[in-house]
């Protein structure tokens, strides 16, 4: 009934104009400064970091986008409404973007469709077409659009979509006139935001978040929207948000992506190989990958980890658009949401082969164990050579079953299979996995 209402209110002309428009067809991958800056951003900042990306190589492995978050803006407004960048940290938008743009990245702004952003900030409620043909004329390619201070309800007289759909025709008429349409991002957390910070509104009894599901309906009005809470640099955060995505990944596909916010590589307490699980679960599921750490100071290690081609390739793919998915929970039941143990097994399709990701939950060493036709991207009968993507190894052939030992606490294991003749003859049983119970010769015996 909910896909149903969405699909009535939204009109086929502003799905077309939403996301079949030429931009935002795979995952955004950039730079954004508020996980390591907050509101302590100028111009020499913004620039300083995007000559950081091209000197480490970043702008190189696909990182093409620079993108402010909030606290760019003056706190009012002009006399005749329009927002205005803060006079003395962004003295000049255009110089800005013109900088971004020569260096070889696309900018991008962010924006509220409250009345307010989050930091007490111009939102753009009521000014939706009035900002975006001023961020357009600024040069910005990319609007990231948050959901603090939510005008009461018998003044929007708006659902969650409908709050958004503002902003998204906004967009749309603009592109028509100018014909320049920015890549579009919601930053809806996953649900309706009222009581998500009560001290903005004078709440002192919290009730639990409302579900707005912005999974069921962000691709018919943008490019990605946020399915969850802010990160933070700490493995809980990670684990949190995995078990989050791992319910929802029909969601993804070209032009539409479960964001699973900003990278935190490089920040916090994260090991060496929690930053590695962290990098794959994003980039595999198809989310925009986002730097978010102060590049001046950033090891060695953190950035090999931003800069893995291998699993960068499977998140650009042009071919499959679509998520991996979990094929077994592994320590829970499958289906169980748990946000310290969420899914282990993950596989799903890409031009180059079928993609697996084994995550280690547990606190110590673990081996992990799966039958390939665990996954329904893998085909019977067929042994396969194993990549795996962060050793850079090929490690020969699996045939029915492969397990990955001692993967490290928090750790991971990113795999790419392909197709690589006929198993052996004469296998015992005749048929792999699931299909043993019901496996029969053409006579009608059953094997048992």
């Amino acid at each position: 009934m909910f896909v149903g209402a969405v699909v009535g209110i939204l009109s086929a002309a502003t799905s077309a104009n939403a996301i079949m428009n030429g931009v935002g067809k795979l995952p955004v991958m950039g730079y954004n400064a508020w996980n390591a800056f907050a509101c302590n951003v100028d111009e020499t900042l913004i620039i300083q970091t995007a000559q950081y990306m091209k000197e480490y190589g970043l702008l190189d492995v696909g990182y093409n986008h620079v993108n402010l978050d909030d606290c760019w803006a003056m706190k009012d407004r002009s006399a005749t409404g329009e927002v205005m960048s803060d006079s003395v940290r962004f003295p000049n938008m255009n110089n800005l973007t013109n900088q971004l743009h020569a260096l070889g990245f696309y900018a991008g702004i962010y924006s509220d469709s409250g009345w307010f952003t989050c930091a007490g900030y111009p939102g753009s409620f009521m000014h939706e077409e009035q900002d975006a043909t001023t961020f357009q004329s600024w040069g910005f390619d990319f609007l990231k659009y948050d959901n603090c201070a939510i005008p009461f309800d018998d003044i929007i007289q708006e659902g969650m979509i409908g709050k958004y759909q503002r902003m998204a025709d906004a967009l749309a008429a603009v592109a028509e006139k100018t014909g320049t349409t920015l890549i579009f991002s919601l930053c809806e957390w996953g649900w309706v935001s009222l009581i998500s910070y009560p001290h903005l509104f004078g709440i002192s009894h919290i009730r639990r978040p409302s579900q707005s599901q912005v999974w069921l309906w962000g691709a018919q009005i943008s490019h990605s929207w946020r399915i969850n809470n802010d990160i933070a640099p700490q493995w809980s955060s990670l684990s949190t948000i995995i078990n989050s995505a791992s319910f929802i990944t029909q969601a993804t596909n070209h032009y539409g992506h479960n964001d699973l916010d900003m990278l935190e590589i490089g920040n916090g307490d994260l090991t060496y190989d929690e930053a590695k699980t962290h990098f794959t679960a994003w980039a595999l599921v198809k989310s925009p990958l986002l730097i978010g750490t102060n590049l001046a100071t950033i090891s060695q290690d953190m950035l090999s980890i931003l800069k893995n081609q291998e699993i960068i390739a499977i998140n650009q793919d042009s071919i499959y658009g679509t998520s991996i998915s979990p094929f077994r929970w592994g320590i829970n039941p499958d289906w169980t949401y748990d946000a310290t143990h969420p899914a282990q097994y993950w596989s799903g399709p890409s031009e180059n082969g079928t993609v697996f990701m084994l995550i280690n939950t547990l606190s110590e060493p673990a081996n992990m164990f799966f039958n390939l036709t665990e996954s329904p991207w893998i085909r019977a009968g067929i042994q396969y050579s194993v990549r795996d993507l962060w050793t850079h190894t090929d490690n020969g052939t699996a045939v029915r079953n492969f397990t990955a030992m001692s993967v490290p606490p928090h750790g991971v294991v990113a795999l790419l299979l392909k197709e690589n003749g006929n198993e052996p003859a004469g296998l015992v049983p005749p048929c792999a996995g699931e299909a043993l119970s019901q496996c029969t010769a053409e006579d009608g015996t059953k094997y048992s």
